[in-house]
C-alpha cells in the first residue's frame, strides 16, 4: 500500500492540531488528575455581573475561574506553591490570555490563597472532577 503526498499532508496537520493545546485529558479522555503550573491572576472588578463564555453570570463573590482548556463544569484545586493554601474553584470561562498565566481566580478565590496585592501567584492546579 502506497502513502501519497496527500496522507502525509493529512497526517502532519494533524500532528500540528493535536500539539497545539495545552492540555490534554488523561486515559479514557477524563481530565481527572491533570496537573498545571503556571501564574494565577484575579479578574477586574469591570467584569462583575457580565456572562461568561459558559453562559454564567460572573461574580467576584463565588469560586469560579477561566481556563483557557479545561471543560466547564471541572473541579480544580489551585494551590498557592509559596504557601501551600488552597482553593477549589469551578471552570466556567475562558482565559486567561496572558503568557505565563494559566488561570484567572474570582477575588474571592484568590484571596484564600493570597494577596490580592500581589496581583499574580504561582500556582499549581489539579483537575478533581
Amino acid at each position: 500500500m502506497a502513502i501519497t503526498a496527500r496522507t502525509v499532508l493529512a497526517i502532519m496537520f494533524l500532528s500540528v492540531l493535536a500539539g497545539c493545546s495545552t492540555a490534554h485529558p488523561g486515559a479514557g479522555g477524563s481530565w481527572k488528575g491533570f496537573t498545571e503550573t503556571g501564574q494565577a491572576s484575579f479578574y477586574a472588578d469591570k467584569f462583575q455581573n457580565r456572562t461568561t463564555a459558559s453562559g454564567a453570570t460572573f461574580k467576584q463573590e463565588r469560586d469560579t475561574a477561566a481556563h483557557k482548556t479545561l471543560p466547564f463544569g471541572s473541579m480544580v484545586e489551585v494551590t498557592n506553591t509559596a504557601n501551600g493554601k488552597s482553593v477549589v474553584v469551578e471552570i466556567n470561562d475562558r482565559g486567561p490570555f496572558v503568557e505565563g498565566r494559566i488561570i484567572d481566580l474570582t477575588k474571592s478565590a484568590f484571596r484564600r490563597i493570597g494577596n490580592p496585592s500581589l496581583g499574580l501567584i504561582d500556582v499549581e492546579i489539579e483537575v478533581l472532577r
